[in-house]
Protein backbone atom coordinates (compact mmCIF):
# COMPACT_ATOMS: atom_id res chain seq x y z
CA UNK A 1 0.00 0.00 0.00
CA UNK A 2 1.40 3.88 -0.67
CA UNK A 3 1.36 5.98 2.25
CA UNK A 4 0.15 9.17 2.40
CA UNK A 5 1.73 10.15 5.50
CA UNK A 6 0.90 13.11 8.59
CA UNK A 7 1.75 16.30 7.40
CA UNK A 8 3.77 16.70 10.85
CA UNK A 9 5.39 13.06 11.35
CA UNK A 10 6.02 13.25 7.58
CA UNK A 11 9.79 13.99 6.92
CA UNK A 12 10.45 12.81 10.49
CA UNK A 13 9.16 9.32 9.15
CA UNK A 14 10.54 9.59 5.36
CA UNK A 15 14.67 9.91 7.26
CA UNK A 16 14.10 6.99 9.11
CA UNK A 17 13.50 4.95 5.96
CA UNK A 18 16.70 2.19 6.12
CA UNK A 19 18.78 2.44 2.94
CA UNK A 20 17.66 -1.02 1.64
CA UNK A 21 14.00 0.23 1.57
CA UNK A 22 14.79 3.27 -0.15
CA UNK A 23 15.75 1.74 -3.16
CA UNK A 24 12.30 0.62 -3.57
CA UNK A 25 10.84 3.91 -2.65
CA UNK A 26 10.21 7.62 -3.66
CA UNK A 27 9.78 10.71 -1.45
CA UNK A 28 7.12 13.12 -2.51
CA UNK A 29 6.37 16.96 -1.40
CA UNK A 30 3.06 17.69 -2.81
CA UNK A 31 0.60 20.50 -3.31
CA UNK A 32 -1.76 18.03 -5.18
CA UNK A 33 -4.86 16.29 -3.38
CA UNK A 34 -4.48 12.90 -2.29
CA UNK A 35 -7.49 11.89 -3.87
CA UNK A 36 -6.15 13.45 -7.38
CA UNK A 37 -2.80 11.47 -6.95
CA UNK A 38 -3.75 8.47 -5.25
CA UNK A 39 -4.80 6.22 -8.81
CA UNK A 40 -1.68 7.53 -10.34
CA UNK A 41 0.77 6.50 -7.90
CA UNK A 42 -0.98 3.48 -7.14
CA UNK A 43 -0.53 2.51 -11.07
CA UNK A 44 3.01 3.97 -10.65
CA UNK A 45 3.53 1.14 -7.63
CA UNK A 46 1.72 -1.69 -9.69
CA UNK A 47 4.16 -1.11 -12.67
CA UNK A 48 7.54 -0.55 -10.75
CA UNK A 49 7.24 -2.45 -7.20
CA UNK A 50 8.18 1.70 -6.30
CA UNK A 51 6.60 2.55 -2.95
CA UNK A 52 5.62 6.24 -3.34
CA UNK A 53 5.70 7.79 -0.05
CA UNK A 54 3.47 11.69 0.08
CA UNK A 55 3.67 14.51 2.30
CA UNK A 56 1.19 16.42 1.61
CA UNK A 57 1.93 20.40 1.57
CA UNK A 58 -0.25 22.62 0.31
CA UNK A 59 1.07 25.36 2.42
CA UNK A 60 4.29 25.94 3.60
CA UNK A 61 6.36 23.66 1.15
CA UNK A 62 8.72 26.54 0.66
CA UNK A 63 9.68 26.86 4.39
CA UNK A 64 10.03 23.25 4.75
CA UNK A 65 12.37 22.85 2.27
CA UNK A 66 14.31 25.60 3.30
CA UNK A 67 14.71 24.34 6.38
CA UNK A 68 15.57 20.73 5.65
CA UNK A 69 18.26 21.83 3.57
CA UNK A 70 20.42 19.20 2.30
CA UNK A 71 18.55 16.34 4.88
CA UNK A 72 15.29 16.68 3.14
CA UNK A 73 14.16 13.62 1.99
CA UNK A 74 12.21 14.79 -0.63
CA UNK A 75 13.18 12.94 -3.90
CA UNK A 76 10.08 14.54 -5.88
CA UNK A 77 8.52 17.95 -5.53
CA UNK A 78 5.20 18.03 -7.44
CA UNK A 79 3.41 21.25 -7.45
CA UNK A 80 0.15 23.63 -9.47
CA UNK A 81 0.62 26.95 -11.32
CA UNK A 82 3.90 28.07 -12.82
CA UNK A 83 4.64 30.40 -9.91
CA UNK A 84 4.99 28.06 -7.67
CA UNK A 85 7.35 26.04 -9.76
CA UNK A 86 9.37 28.94 -10.38
CA UNK A 87 9.44 30.20 -6.92
CA UNK A 88 10.64 26.61 -6.14
CA UNK A 89 12.95 26.95 -8.96
CA UNK A 90 14.90 30.58 -7.70
CA UNK A 91 15.51 28.86 -4.21
CA UNK A 92 17.31 26.29 -5.66
CA UNK A 93 14.88 23.28 -4.78
CA UNK A 94 15.47 21.47 -7.86
CA UNK A 95 18.18 19.69 -9.71
CA UNK A 96 18.10 19.47 -13.54
CA UNK A 97 16.76 16.02 -15.42
CA UNK A 98 17.58 15.71 -18.99
CA UNK A 99 15.10 13.24 -20.29
CA UNK A 100 14.14 12.05 -24.06
CA UNK A 101 11.00 11.18 -22.91
CA UNK A 102 10.48 14.08 -20.90
CA UNK A 103 11.28 15.94 -23.68
CA UNK A 104 8.98 14.42 -26.51
CA UNK A 105 6.05 14.17 -24.03
CA UNK A 106 5.76 17.88 -22.48
CA UNK A 107 5.79 20.65 -25.16
CA UNK A 108 8.53 23.22 -24.41
CA UNK A 109 6.27 25.95 -23.61
CA UNK A 110 5.27 23.82 -20.50
CA UNK A 111 8.97 23.20 -19.02
CA UNK A 112 11.80 24.61 -17.73
CA UNK A 113 14.60 25.41 -20.48
CA UNK A 114 17.12 23.25 -18.51
CA UNK A 115 15.05 20.39 -17.30
CA UNK A 116 14.69 21.89 -14.12
CA UNK A 117 10.43 21.52 -14.07
CA UNK A 118 8.19 19.68 -16.25
CA UNK A 119 4.23 20.24 -17.32
CA UNK A 120 2.15 17.27 -16.45
CA UNK A 121 -1.28 18.61 -16.89
CA UNK A 122 -2.80 21.67 -18.36
CA UNK A 123 -5.56 23.91 -17.50
CA UNK A 124 -7.33 27.02 -18.94
CA UNK A 125 -7.88 30.29 -17.55
CA UNK A 126 -11.23 31.36 -19.63
CA UNK A 127 -14.03 34.29 -18.87
CA UNK A 128 -17.08 32.76 -17.32
CA UNK A 129 -20.10 34.48 -18.20
CA UNK A 130 -24.19 34.44 -17.51
CA UNK A 131 -26.03 33.74 -20.94
CA UNK A 132 -29.00 35.88 -19.71
CA UNK A 133 -26.96 39.20 -19.08
CA UNK A 134 -23.87 38.87 -21.26
CA UNK A 135 -24.03 37.76 -25.01
CA UNK A 136 -20.73 36.08 -26.38
CA UNK A 137 -20.48 38.74 -28.95
CA UNK A 138 -19.77 41.01 -26.31
CA UNK A 139 -16.65 39.52 -25.17
CA UNK A 140 -13.30 39.44 -26.61
CA UNK A 141 -10.43 39.55 -24.95
CA UNK A 142 -8.86 39.62 -21.23
CA UNK A 143 -7.91 43.19 -21.87
CA UNK A 144 -11.65 44.33 -22.96
CA UNK A 145 -12.74 43.71 -19.74
CA UNK A 146 -11.57 46.73 -18.54
CA UNK A 147 -13.80 48.73 -20.01
CA UNK A 148 -16.50 50.67 -18.49
CA UNK A 149 -19.39 48.74 -19.92
CA UNK A 150 -18.26 45.86 -17.48
CA UNK A 151 -18.31 48.37 -14.57
CA UNK A 152 -19.99 46.11 -11.09
CA UNK A 153 -19.96 42.76 -13.55
CA UNK A 154 -17.09 41.17 -12.61
CA UNK A 155 -16.43 38.68 -10.00
CA UNK A 156 -12.61 37.29 -9.64
CA UNK A 157 -10.69 36.35 -6.58
CA UNK A 158 -8.03 37.91 -4.22
CA UNK A 159 -4.48 38.80 -6.45
CA UNK A 160 -2.80 37.09 -3.78
CA UNK A 161 -3.55 34.26 -5.43
CA UNK A 162 -0.94 32.59 -7.93
CA UNK A 163 -3.33 31.53 -10.26
CA UNK A 164 -4.25 35.63 -10.82
CA UNK A 165 -0.05 36.33 -10.25
CA UNK A 166 0.65 34.08 -13.72
CA UNK A 167 -2.14 35.52 -15.94
CA UNK A 168 -1.41 39.37 -14.74
CA UNK A 169 2.47 38.32 -15.97
CA UNK A 170 1.45 37.11 -19.16
CA UNK A 171 -0.59 40.07 -19.79
CA UNK A 172 2.77 42.28 -18.35
CA UNK A 173 4.55 39.86 -21.28
CA UNK A 174 1.76 40.46 -23.82
CA UNK A 175 1.63 44.31 -23.67
CA UNK A 176 4.25 46.04 -21.33
CA UNK A 177 3.71 46.96 -17.86
CA UNK A 178 2.64 50.53 -18.57
CA UNK A 179 -0.74 48.92 -20.82
CA UNK A 180 -0.88 46.39 -18.28
CA UNK A 181 -1.23 48.49 -15.25
CA UNK A 182 -4.00 50.41 -17.75
CA UNK A 183 -5.73 47.44 -17.58
CA UNK A 184 -5.18 46.07 -14.21
CA UNK A 185 -6.55 50.18 -13.17
CA UNK A 186 -9.98 49.76 -15.07
CA UNK A 187 -10.27 45.81 -14.85
CA UNK A 188 -10.51 46.39 -10.75
CA UNK A 189 -13.25 49.62 -11.28
CA UNK A 190 -15.74 46.94 -13.02
CA UNK A 191 -15.01 44.51 -9.83
CA UNK A 192 -19.08 43.62 -8.17
CA UNK A 193 -17.37 43.21 -5.13
CA UNK A 194 -14.37 42.68 -3.38
CA UNK A 195 -12.14 39.37 -3.95
CA UNK A 196 -12.95 36.60 -1.86
CA UNK A 197 -12.91 32.87 -1.68
CA UNK A 198 -11.75 30.08 -4.71
CA UNK A 199 -12.16 29.90 -8.54
CA UNK A 200 -15.21 27.80 -7.84
CA UNK A 201 -16.80 30.83 -5.84
CA UNK A 202 -16.37 33.16 -8.44
CA UNK A 203 -18.54 30.49 -11.07
CA UNK A 204 -20.88 30.06 -8.48
CA UNK A 205 -21.48 33.74 -7.92
CA UNK A 206 -21.89 34.33 -11.50
CA UNK A 207 -24.67 31.51 -11.63
CA UNK A 208 -26.43 33.20 -8.70
CA UNK A 209 -26.80 36.49 -10.29
CA UNK A 210 -24.55 38.22 -8.03
CA UNK A 211 -22.06 39.44 -11.25
CA UNK A 212 -21.95 38.75 -14.54
CA UNK A 213 -18.67 37.32 -15.91
CA UNK A 214 -15.78 35.82 -13.74
CA UNK A 215 -12.33 34.49 -14.52
CA UNK A 216 -11.56 30.98 -13.17
CA UNK A 217 -9.23 28.10 -14.06
CA UNK A 218 -11.10 24.87 -16.26
CA UNK A 219 -10.17 22.29 -13.90
CA UNK A 220 -12.42 23.95 -10.97
CA UNK A 221 -15.71 24.38 -13.80
CA UNK A 222 -15.21 20.69 -14.61
CA UNK A 223 -15.38 19.94 -10.85
CA UNK A 224 -18.43 21.66 -10.30
CA UNK A 225 -19.68 20.31 -13.15
CA UNK A 226 -18.87 16.63 -11.83
CA UNK A 227 -20.01 17.44 -8.49
CA UNK A 228 -21.90 14.81 -6.48
CA UNK A 229 -23.82 18.16 -4.99
CA UNK A 230 -26.67 19.09 -6.94
CA UNK A 231 -26.42 22.89 -6.51
CA UNK A 232 -22.76 23.17 -8.19
CA UNK A 233 -23.93 21.07 -11.07
CA UNK A 234 -26.80 23.72 -11.38
CA UNK A 235 -24.32 26.67 -10.72
CA UNK A 236 -22.64 24.81 -13.94
CA UNK A 237 -25.31 24.17 -16.13
CA UNK A 238 -25.93 27.88 -15.35
CA UNK A 239 -23.00 29.49 -16.82
CA UNK A 240 -21.07 29.66 -20.22
CA UNK A 241 -17.36 29.43 -20.99
CA UNK A 242 -15.74 31.80 -23.43
CA UNK A 243 -12.41 31.49 -24.83
CA UNK A 244 -10.48 35.10 -24.89
CA UNK A 245 -7.60 36.05 -26.64
CA UNK A 246 -8.64 34.11 -29.85
CA UNK A 247 -7.84 36.37 -32.13
CA UNK A 248 -4.31 37.29 -31.11
CA UNK A 249 -1.94 35.31 -28.51
CA UNK A 250 -4.78 32.40 -27.00
CA UNK A 251 -5.55 32.06 -23.81
CA UNK A 252 -4.17 31.82 -20.75
CA UNK A 253 -2.80 28.73 -19.72
CA UNK A 254 -1.05 26.99 -16.69
CA UNK A 255 0.00 23.94 -15.63
CA UNK A 256 0.72 21.58 -12.64
CA UNK A 257 4.27 20.13 -13.03
CA UNK A 258 6.96 18.12 -10.93
CA UNK A 259 11.15 18.32 -11.02
CA UNK A 260 13.33 16.39 -9.33
CA UNK A 261 14.40 17.99 -5.74
CA UNK A 262 17.96 19.40 -5.33
CA UNK A 263 19.04 16.75 -2.66
CA UNK A 264 17.12 13.60 -3.86
CA UNK A 265 18.34 10.34 -2.01
CA UNK A 266 16.57 8.16 -4.78
CA UNK A 267 16.95 9.90 -7.91
CA UNK A 268 16.71 7.21 -10.01
CA UNK A 269 13.04 6.62 -8.99
CA UNK A 270 12.01 9.86 -8.67
CA UNK A 271 13.08 10.16 -12.63
CA UNK A 272 11.00 7.01 -13.35
CA UNK A 273 8.26 8.85 -11.09
CA UNK A 274 8.25 12.28 -13.67
CA UNK A 275 8.41 10.17 -16.96
CA UNK A 276 5.24 7.86 -15.41
CA UNK A 277 3.09 11.14 -14.84
CA UNK A 278 3.82 12.14 -18.09
CA UNK A 279 3.45 8.67 -20.04
CA UNK A 280 0.42 8.23 -22.26
CA UNK A 281 -0.99 6.01 -19.36
CA UNK A 282 -0.94 7.97 -16.08
CA UNK A 283 -1.92 11.28 -19.01
CA UNK A 284 -5.08 9.21 -19.86
CA UNK A 285 -5.87 9.04 -15.85
CA UNK A 286 -4.98 12.52 -15.33
CA UNK A 287 -7.73 13.43 -18.35
CA UNK A 288 -10.65 11.00 -16.94
CA UNK A 289 -10.46 11.86 -13.36
CA UNK A 290 -8.23 14.78 -12.68
CA UNK A 291 -10.44 17.00 -15.30
CA UNK A 292 -7.39 18.69 -16.30
CA UNK A 293 -5.82 18.78 -20.01
CA UNK A 294 -2.81 16.35 -21.05
CA UNK A 295 -0.08 17.71 -21.86
CA UNK A 296 0.61 15.42 -24.51
CA UNK A 297 -0.61 15.95 -27.91
CA UNK A 298 -1.44 12.12 -28.25
CA UNK A 299 -3.86 11.71 -25.37
CA UNK A 300 -7.45 13.48 -25.85
CA UNK A 301 -8.81 15.57 -22.60
CA UNK A 302 -11.78 13.71 -20.48
CA UNK A 303 -15.13 14.61 -21.86
CA UNK A 304 -16.45 16.94 -19.74
CA UNK A 305 -13.20 18.85 -20.59
CA UNK A 306 -13.43 18.24 -24.22
CA UNK A 307 -16.88 19.62 -24.19
CA UNK A 308 -15.36 23.54 -23.60
CA UNK A 309 -14.35 22.94 -27.09
CA UNK A 310 -11.27 23.43 -29.33
CA UNK A 311 -9.15 26.86 -28.40
CA UNK A 312 -6.35 28.92 -29.19
CA UNK A 313 -3.67 28.47 -25.89
CA UNK A 314 -0.94 31.58 -25.63
CA UNK A 315 2.40 29.82 -26.40
CA UNK A 316 4.35 32.40 -24.25
CA UNK A 317 6.98 30.16 -22.20
CA UNK A 318 5.55 29.69 -18.49
CA UNK A 319 9.03 29.87 -17.64
CA UNK A 320 9.16 33.47 -19.30
CA UNK A 321 6.98 34.24 -16.19
CA UNK A 322 9.51 34.64 -13.82
CA UNK A 323 10.41 37.74 -15.53
CA UNK A 324 7.23 39.28 -14.64
CA UNK A 325 6.08 37.90 -11.31
CA UNK A 326 7.50 40.51 -8.60
CA UNK A 327 6.18 43.64 -11.35
CA UNK A 328 2.56 41.31 -11.81
CA UNK A 329 2.01 41.65 -7.62
CA UNK A 330 3.23 45.09 -7.83
CA UNK A 331 1.06 46.45 -10.53
CA UNK A 332 -2.10 44.58 -9.05
CA UNK A 333 -1.28 46.40 -5.50
CA UNK A 334 -1.16 49.47 -7.58
CA UNK A 335 -4.31 48.81 -9.07
CA UNK A 336 -6.07 48.43 -5.38
CA UNK A 337 -6.78 44.88 -6.60
CA UNK A 338 -6.88 42.93 -3.16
Amino acid sequence: MRKTLPLLAGAAALAATGTAAAAKDVNIYSYRQAVLMKPLLDRFQEKTGIKANVVYLKKGMMARLKAEGAASPADVILTVDASRLIRLDRMGSFQPLDSAALTAAVPANLRHPKGHWFGLTARGRPIYYNPAKVKPSELSTYEALADGKWKGRICIRSSSNVYNQSLIASIIAANGVEKAQAWANGFVKNFARKPAGGDRDQIRAVAAGECDIAIANTYYFAGLAKSKKERDRKAAAAVRLFWPNQKGRGAHVNISGAGVAKHSKNRANAVKLIEFLASREAQEIYARIVNEYPVRKDVQPGRIVADFGEFKADSLPLSELAKYQKEAVRLADRAGWR
